[in-house]
């Protein structure tokens, strides 16, 4: 009888050197992805949206079809009424031919609102015309629709007095309209760029504040309508709602045309990377760089809302234009 032979036992293999446990500690840092903007990237994206002339169709025909059944409505049931209460109809009478008024109120105010942005945009037209060619009587045109334009204002007085002492002076278009930037745009520009540092406050602290979703694109987008409102209003463009929304969208388009809402570049670098606090918290960062490019909306509503472009006075800058806006507000020491 054989006897079955051990097996092997267990190998053992010595190291040299013991290899040590990581830890969590060793792990690697994680970079964050640098701020964007999010919220005004999606508020830019929304506003310049092109529309299609099929979608335009389809939502004035829906709106068409709606105002007609409940105009019909309205009729049948006013009709109804008159005939088995005339006392109660009479009352809806009354009450439906209010509210037509006001309809009707509201609706030549918007179109006065179009015609005032049409005007400052003949305005802007006329004198680049002017320029380009040298055309002193066309310069003096425009400063007499300028004249017309601003002569209600009070606070404009001054300034026009001043150059109906000096116009006199001036011998070619570049004089004369660098004349009326000075004299008549320039505290305009000053009321403009507080509207702008206002709304680029806001829209910094909502967003850094404000954890809630959408709240920044809210916000964003809210602050940014009422800007460039104001904005126009200061310039004498005053809009109604459809005009505040039509302005709206010609801003973003211009700004996303040229790429000037591009958030990677030098300028949204040097304000944001500047920060401590937006180093510290990502929420910090996002509020930075949409103050950053709400700041650019507005430099460009100024342009766009402007009767003249800027020549003889500086284009703001976005970088010191959200300094100012953001001071005691964020730390920018580096």
């Amino acid at each position: 009888m054989t006897q079955n032979a051990p097996g092997p036992g267990p190998v053992l293999i010595e190291l040299e050197e013991t290899a040590e446990r990581a830890t969590p500690a060793d792990a690697p840092p994680i970079e964050d992805a640098p701020a964007q903007g999010a919220a005004m990237q999606s508020v830019a994206s929304l506003a310049a949206r092109p529309r299609s002339r099929l979608s335009r169709w389809f939502w004035g025909l829906l709106a068409a079809v709606i105002g007609f059944f409940l105009s019909l409505s309205a009729w049948t049931a006013l009709t109804a009424l008159l005939e088995r209460n005339p006392l109660l109809g009479l009352a809806a009478s009354v009450l439906l031919g209010a509210f037509v008024v006001v309809a009707l109120a509201i609706a030549l105010r918007e179109v006065a609102a179009f015609a005032r942005l049409g005007r400052i945009d003949r305005l802007s037209v006329a004198a680049e015309t002017a320029l380009t060619a040298g055309d002193l009587a066309g310069a003096r045109g425009v400063l007499r629709d300028l004249t017309r334009l601003y002569r209600p204002r009070p606070e404009a007085t001054w300034a026009l007095e001043r150059i109906r002492d000096r116009e006199a002076e001036m011998l070619d278009a570049d004089s004369l309209l660098a004349l009326a930037e000075r004299e008549l745009l320039s505290p305009l520009d000053a009321a403009a760029l507080k509207e702008v540092e206002a709304a680029a406050r806001q829209v910094a602290t909502v967003t850094a504040l404000v954890p809630l979703a959408l709240a920044d694109v809210v916000a964003a987008l809210s602050a940014n309508i009422r800007m460039i409102r104001r904005v126009a209003e200061i310039y004498g463009g005053r809009s109604g709602a459809f005009g505040a929304w039509r302005l709206t969208r010609a801003v973003f388009g211009h700004l996303v045309a040229t790429g000037a809402l591009a958030a990677g570049d030098d300028l949204i670098g040097s304000i944001a990377g500047g920060s401590i606090l937006s180093k510290v918290s990502r929420r910090f960062g996002e509020g930075l760089v949409n103050a950053a490019l709400t700041a650019r909306v507005g430099v460009a509503a100024m342009e766009v809302c402007r009767p003249l472009a800027f020549r003889a006075a500086p284009r703001p800058g976005v970088t010191a234009l959200v300094r100012r806006a953001l001071t005691g507000l964020f730390d920018f020491k580096e």
